[in-house]
């Protein structure tokens, strides 16, 4: 072999992948779990009438700290339906006091499960439970806090090389559930004759250690946590994705992102055997990424965090407000009441909610994008064919405090374009521009992290 032929060799394997994919992060993942240690009132949906009496799994908050220079990026998931304003500042502060982090270094991301607890306001105005089951809920939101910070300093103290890789997959179970009635599913499914907008995209983020051990993975899909509607603590397919993908990889921790499936349903649904099989179509999904080669992540990242003004529609009179008090929907009256309360005790009703919106750039491949709220699946569309290759789009990040209605399905009305406002205690629907700011703010961030 002559030297020409060595240095030739040599300077080929310098610029290989396998080269370029040595450990240069430093990555630490960790989980607590968050089960409600007392059965008490579940939320995601208003016609249950009495708290959690089973659990099928137990729920966890799972922390993925990334570390590059002097940068550190918290990752935490949830399995919860949502966490409002109130509990994601609380978490932030102590998080950014303990690990000296700034705001934007920090997302956290809720699974929607519809088999948890109620937390602090989310959807509280939907509730109907007694004084005791009210201190439960008080009680345990001001535990929660706690418990999240505890998996991320166990995250923290497990700091260790890693390398990261990215790629995404493919998972066909999500359903528009605007256009497809549910009782028709199956046969259309069967047809091929499903309509509407879907993201049926599974980003994936995986950490190997030097030895090439899976020490971590961050995955995502725009799908309601809908399969279960019972009176037990379960993670729902989300959950069930997990366990299946912690099996397969013994050590590894899985964290599951829910992408924009606000108008996305696992259809059909409503048993433990749909739920378990969801699960295991998208853990096989993300083990087919696994499996082939992936995109290296270089050691390097960006992050910003904003929250905009986002405008309401006109704000109704107190008239308005006191008609509906009065209302057979006892939602509405409840809303109403709410409200009514609020301007009774001084305060103005706000015209604007402060959105937060959120991007992270990991080396040159992954942009992602964090939105608060139940975000329609529009948004992923749009952007990623605006963006470009490489945006993931996740929602339920951060405070999930309504419905995010693309400017389509704020004109069309229905659940997520209107009604649902009500169980979220919001005094009206979205002002005709939410699509144009969110997008807006979206593509400042990401020229931002991109450094363009």
């Amino acid at each position: 072999m002559t030297r020409r032929y060595l240095f030739a060799l040599l300077c080929l394997c310098v610029g290989s992948p396998a080269f370029a994919e040595e450990p240069n992060w430093k990555g630490g993942f960790a989980t607590a779990n968050i089960t409600p240690p007392q059965f008490m009132w579940m939320s995601g949906y208003g016609g249950r009438t009495t708290p959690a009496d089973g659990k099928e799994t137990d729920l966890w908050a799972k922390a993925m700290v990334l570390e590059a220079g002097n940068r550190k990026l918290i990752l935490v998931t949830l399995d919860l339906v949502g966490i409002d304003r109130d509990v994601s500042v609380a978490t932030c502060k102590i998080i950014m006091a303990k690990h000296k982090v700034p705001r934007e270094a920090i997302v956290l991301s809720v699974s929607h499960t519809h088999c948890g607890p109620v937390v602090g306001t989310n959807l509280r105005s939907m509730y109907f439970f007694d004084e005791t089951q009210a201190k439960l809920v008080d009680d345990y939101t001001a535990k929660l806090p706690g418990l999240i910070l505890k998996a991320v300093d166990d995250a923290v103290s497990h700091l260790e090389p890693v390398k990261l890789t990215s790629a995404v997959g493919n998972a066909a179970f999500a359903v528009n559930r605007r256009t497809n009635k549910e009782a028709e599913v199956p046969a259309i499914k069967a047809k091929g004759e499903l309509k509407g907008p879907v993201d049926h995209d599974v980003p994936v983020l995986a950490a190997h250690d030097a030895k090439g051990k899976l020490k971590g993975i961050v995955f995502g899909y725009a799908c309601h946590a809908t399969v279960m509607g019972y009176q037990k603590w379960s993670g729902d397919y989300p959950g069930f994705a997990m366990i299946e993908l912690e099996k397969a990889h013994p050590g590894a921790v899985a964290m599951f992102w829910a992408g924009c499936g606000a108008d996305q349903n696992p259809l059909p649904r409503r048993t433990v055997e749909l739920a378990k099989d969801y699960g295991k179509q998208l853990a096989t999904a993300v083990d087919a990424v696994l499996s082939k080669p992936m995109t290296a992540v270089a050691a390097d990242s960006a992050a910003t965090y904003a929250e905009i003004a986002l405008p309401l529609a006109e704000i109704p009179s107190r008239e308005a407000f006191v008609k509906d008090s009065m209302s057979t929907d006892k939602y509405i009256a409840a809303r109403a009441k709410m409200l009514l309360k609020k301007i009774e005790a001084g305060e103005k009703i706000p015209e604007a909610y402060p959105y937060p919106v959120q991007t992270w750039r990991l080396g040159k491949v992954v942009v992602l994008v964090a939105l608060g709220g139940e975000v329609v699946v529009d948004y992923s569309v749009r952007l990623k064919k605006e963006l470009g290759a490489g945006v993931w789009v996740m929602g339920y990040a951060n405070d999930v405090m309504a419905y995010i209605p693309s400017a389509r399905v704020l004109k069309e009305g229905g659940y997520e374009g209107a009604s649902a406002m009500i169980y979220y205690g919001l005094p009206t629907v979205w002002g005709p521009k939410v699509e144009e700011l969110i997008v807006e703010e979206i593509g400042k961030q990401v020229k931002q992290v991109r450094g363009k």
